[in-house]
């Protein structure tokens, strides 16, 4: 179907014809041995960028996670999240499974804890206790539904776990929509936190590949898990070409995809059987809830995929709708109207 408009998620983007070019012209070596001179200048570009010594290329932001958390932790820790933060519920049970890490989450507001609930969660040193060791906050945060971590939050937390001695990771998997959204520079979150996770291969539209940053020493503990993990890669300046390409050119633009994900839930939040609060999408992600009269959440998804409009069910009530790099604003007219279409016809 040629007029399929694919709002599942932000990860579904193809590389433009501008990516393919720079990937195909992309200058190679062994990554391995720390010679693909591409994949240098994206590791030294984007240490810069986000302010800190130094920076790792790895496959997925799954895996920039889990090595910050294992670099960080030992067997016995534990790390303190929203409950509905990416490492806590999409990463496969990564951090019991690969570091021995229990997990305390929180019962934050759209994927936002307060310094409060944080502090009240630090362990004491006991032992029977796990060790407290290190806070992540995930900016913008999925589940929550595209939610930007206002800076003073970010700085109360900071200031925290400065106190308490925490690492503090930032799961920046969509950190650049963050900074679009709320005209922030990336080092003005970064600051804060003592590492930081940024994906490629979801909203700046590369195909694959995120970064993870902070101390140089960090790094070099990320780096050998990396490899731990199985994620050392040799001729890899190609995907790091793609990575480079999507900093140079489809940053800025991530305004439109905020600008098509208001409209889409400015329009649905008229029609009946559906609830959602407009002034909660904040970047690219609109999730909203279905009412009995539709259907479940899974009904609704199979008839608007049925018409050609392909969302995600997140739960028995609850749909997600991603909008990205290959959504036009023509498009989200066409899915306003199936949308509609699926709403009269129950």
């Amino acid at each position: 179907m040629s007029d399929i408009v694919d709002l599942r998620s932000d990860t579904v983007t193809r590389p433009t014809a501008g990516m393919r070019a720079a990937i195909a012209a992309a200058e190679v070596g062994d990554d391995v041995f720390g010679d693909d001179p591409t994949v240098n200048r994206l590791q030294e570009r984007c240490a810069a960028l986000l302010g800190k010594e130094a920076a790792l290329f790895v496959p997925s932001g799954s895996m920039a996670n889990q090595v910050a958390i294992r670099a960080v932790c030992e067997p016995g820790d534990e790390l303190i999240c929203d409950e509905a933060t990416h490492s806590y519920n999409y990463e496969a049970g990564g951090p019991s499974a690969l570091s021995g890490v229990s997990i305390r989450p929180l019962p934050g507001q759209r994927g936002v804890f307060t310094v409060e609930q944080l502090e009240a969660a630090i362990r004491p040193r006991n032992v029977h206790f796990p060790v407290s060791r290190m806070v992540i906050v995930e900016n913008t945060n999925n589940r929550g539904g595209g939610t930007v971590w206002p800076l003073d939050a970010v700085a109360a937390v900071s200031a925290a776990c400065r106190t308490h001695g925490l690492h503090l990771h930032m799961d920046g998997a969509r950190l650049m929509n963050a900074c679009v959204a709320s005209g922030r520079r990336p080092t003005e979150y970064t600051q804060h936190v003592d590492s930081v996770s940024m994906c490629f291969s979801k909203g700046l539209g590369a195909p694959i590949g995120s970064i993870v940053a902070g101390p140089r020493g960090f790094i070099t503990r990320c780096h050998r898990f990396r490899k731990m993990f199985g994620g050392a890669m040799r001729q890899v300046g190609i995907l790091a070409a793609a990575a480079l390409y999507a900093l140079d050119h489809h940053a800025e633009r991530l305004a439109e995809d905020h600008a098509n994900a208001r409209r889409l839930a400015e329009a649905l939040a008229t029609l009946p059987g559906i609830r959602l609060d407009p002034a909660t999408v904040e970047t690219n992600i609109v999730i909203f809830e279905v009412e009995p009269t539709l259907g479940t959440a899974a009904d609704v998804a199979e008839r608007l995929r049925a018409r050609g409009v392909w969302v995600i069910a997140t739960g028995a009530t609850k749909i997600r709708a991603v909008t990205h790099l290959d959504v036009s604003p023509t498009q989200i007219d066409r899915a306003i109207a199936v949308f509609r279409e699926v709403v009269k016809s129950r």
